[in-house]
């Protein structure tokens, strides 16, 4: 008997979307499924030739092979028997589709053999991943340090070499699943492995557990290590080192350590990207004569010079003097905000001074006071 057209078993156009293709597959599945049909063979073929249409049309190198040479061009997808279960690889778009059937989680290890390492194969769990959180000082996150950190984990247990075995006894076989830390259930007409209840997946039975870590083979400890914080950091980076997490369970791998960097805030810059800005009050007689001012910086102090007429909120960039670039790309710059503070307290003769200072001013030496009025006046006219 000649295979349908894969367009017309899901009931949609050559041109369909991905996402209308999933809907016509739902639509079958749930029409057809066993558990709504128990006993009918026809209802069963239907069910498994929408997979099979699906498994095509979802998956873009086959949908272009069959568009172009149709089920001749598939010949080598499937094996003698055509179509099976196991050569499905939707099996996440299958628990999306078909979940509320089953109850949520079912579909974990379907078709062991694409999804959780295997058929026959005993599970590998890795080690937990950890955070820690790093507080460092605003000029170290600029330059960059070596730090060390203290931080407890679980740890393989070196009394039983992880195993959660007693000295001088061993871990037993599991009877439930033989091993293999999986169990085979049958749903409608096809078979699920799902994850040993009795050894947790782990394949192995310990009937001796190991006083020092009860059987786990982990235990927790304390850890130094020495980390390198990068010149350049920014306040919420995270850093990760692979394999500093916690150690796996029955030997599996270690995860990774996540730092997290908070740098504090300092009492004179403020950061933008890779520059800096601060701002650097003056005396009024030195924004007015000009002169020199000493400035800190990342690297220590260096002197600005101040021009004559300096206004309050001027900004002088000293260039390479901000942050480095995380990626090598040189240094920010350091941006200097002029304050010019006027006195709150004068003695007589600076006073007198002052006022004789006002009365031989005129507007046309304050350009910004001029320019105010000129805006009044129009304003009113």
């Amino acid at each position: 008997m000649s295979k349908r057209d894969y367009y017309e078993v899901l009931g949609v156009a050559k041109t369909a979307s991905e996402e209308e293709i999933k809907k016509a597959y739902r639509r079958l599945a749930l029409k057809y499924h066993p558990d709504k049909n128990p006993g009918d063979k026809e209802a069963e073929e239907n069910f498994k030739e929408a997979a099979e249409a699906y498994e095509i049309l979802s998956t873009p190198e086959k949908k272009k092979m069959y568009d172009q040479y149709g089920h001749e061009g598939l010949s080598s997808q499937f094996g003698q028997s055509g179509f099976q279960w196991s050569d499905f690889s939707h099996a996440a778009d299958f628990e999306d589709i078909l979940g509320d059937l089953f109850g949520g989680g079912i579909f974990g290890d379907l078709f062991g053999s694409r999804r959780g390492g295997g058929r026959g194969r005993q599970r590998v769990y890795r080690g937990n991943d950890l955070s820690y959180s790093l507080k460092i000082d605003f000029i170290e996150a600029a330059q960059g340090k070596n730090q060390e950190i203290k931080f407890k984990k679980q740890c393989r247990c070196e009394s039983c070499n992880g195993t959660g075995a007693a000295a001088g006894s061993s871990e037993t076989t599991c009877h439930q699943c033989g091993g293999t830390g999986q169990m085979r259930l049958s749903q409608g007409f096809f078979t699920i492995n799902r994850t040993c209840e009795t050894c947790k997946g782990s394949g192995k039975i310990i009937k001796n557990p190991c006083a020092s870590c009860s059987g786990t083979g982990l235990v927790l400890k304390e850890k130094r290590l020495n980390i390198k914080i990068p010149a350049g950091i920014e306040d919420g980076a995270k850093l990760k080192l692979v394999n500093e997490g916690e150690d796996g369970p029955h030997g599996g791998p270690p995860g990774s350590l996540y730092i997290t960097v908070f740098v504090k805030k300092h009492d004179f810059f403020i950061r933008d990207r890779n520059d800096i800005i601060c701002e650097v009050p003056i005396s009024f007689p030195k924004a007015a004569l000009g002169g020199e001012v000493e400035v800190p910086t990342l690297d220590g102090k260096v002197k600005l010079k101040i021009p004559a007429g300096t206004q309050s909120g001027k900004v002088f960039r000293i260039k390479g003097k901000g942050f480095p670039d995380l990626h090598g790309y040189g240094h920010g710059d350091q941006h200097i905000r002029i304050v010019v503070e006027v006195p709150t307290k004068l003695n007589r003769e600076q006073e007198d001074l002052l006022h004789k200072f006002a009365e031989i001013s005129a507007e046309d030496e304050y350009p910004m006071i001029k320019s105010f009025f000129n805006k009044v006046k129009n304003l009113f006219q």
